[in-house]
């Protein structure tokens, strides 16, 4: 019997075998932990971190303060859009790393779309 993580690590593998992140269409990667959620666009061809944005450090600190894990998933699929769209990126792969698409992650891909962000 496979454990809760080990089952995602194995989705997460499938997927990647799929999902590249190119020049055109870099790869909006999410990664969720039990308190804080964190959000990258990784161009794969290049290896390069293109924008990143999570619930931690002190200025994000300060804007998730008091809310709840899906509002501030909100915040930070908003801001990694903001960012992408400041560097020229329009156009991104989703890539949820083996989590369902649903609660936190979904909100965080939904944010960045109202944002200006394509998938």
């Amino acid at each position: 019997m496979k454990t809760r993580v080990e089952a995602r690590k194995r989705r997460k593998v499938r997927i990647r075998q799929t999902v590249k992140g190119t020049d055109e269409r870099p790869r909006l990667t999410v990664f969720r932990s039990a308190r804080h959620i964190y959000a990258q666009v990784i161009n794969d061809e290049t290896n390069r971190v293109l924008a990143c944005a999570s619930t931690m450090g002190k200025a994000a600190q300060e804007t998730v303060q008091g809310l709840k894990k899906i509002e501030q998933a909100k915040k930070v699929g908003a801001k990694v859009a903001e960012l992408c769209l400041q560097g020229g990126v329009t156009s991104v792969v989703f890539d949820r790393n083996g989590y369902k698409y649903h609660g936190r992650v979904r909100a965080l891909a939904d944010a960045a779309r109202e944002a200006g962000l394509k998938f």
